[in-house]
């Protein structure tokens, strides 16, 4: 079957006008590049759309790189190392201490108690922070922490701890 000149040429013309009315990127004139600078889509060179990555295989230790983990924050300060103690016995039964204690303590409002989670949420002399009970190494650890989770380092939090800790025999 050979095709003709007068079958060809309609086929072409037809094929064009369809992808005209179709919006064929070919044949418009609304492109990316005909609009004014300021309306032009944003271009991002190659090596600016991707995080780097020139770090990702070192090895913790060389060439003074260290893990956060590795305590390369240094020791904790006074007031951190002031802002929790441990308590001999069941962390159940520290708790149950603790609350009561909070509760005899002038001045101490307990916003909340969450058992499972060994927190008090209370208040102390204008300060509000979290008094929390958790096991800990040789026995039960008492502290207090601030909404951020850091230790509560302020002078009514760390004056609470301190009377906690001479009633709980810390």
């Amino acid at each position: 079957m050979r095709l003709s000149r007068h079958t060809v040429l309609p086929a072409i013309a037809a094929t064009a006008l369809a992808a005209t009315v179709a919006g064929c990127s070919w044949f418009s004139k609304d492109s990316a590049y005909a609009l004014a600078a300021e309306a032009r889509p944003l271009e991002v060179p190659p090596d600016l759309d991707r995080p780097s990555t020139d770090g990702a295989m070192a090895i913790p230790g060389e060439s003074g790189q260290s893990s956060v983990m590795r305590s390369s924050l240094g020791q904790p300060s006074a007031a951190q190392a002031a802002s929790g103690f441990t308590v001999a016995g069941d962390r159940q039964e520290v708790y149950a201490r603790v609350g009561d204690v909070l509760e005899g303590t002038e001045g101490v409002t307990i916003a909340s108690r969450a058992q499972v989670l060994g927190a008090y949420d209370v208040s102390y002399e204008g300060s509000n922070f979290l008094v929390r009970v958790s096991d800990g190494q040789g026995g039960v650890y008492v502290s207090a922490v601030d909404p951020r989770g850091v230790p509560a380092t302020g002078a009514a939090a760390l004056k609470l701890v301190a009377t906690l800790k001479a009633a709980l025999g810390g």
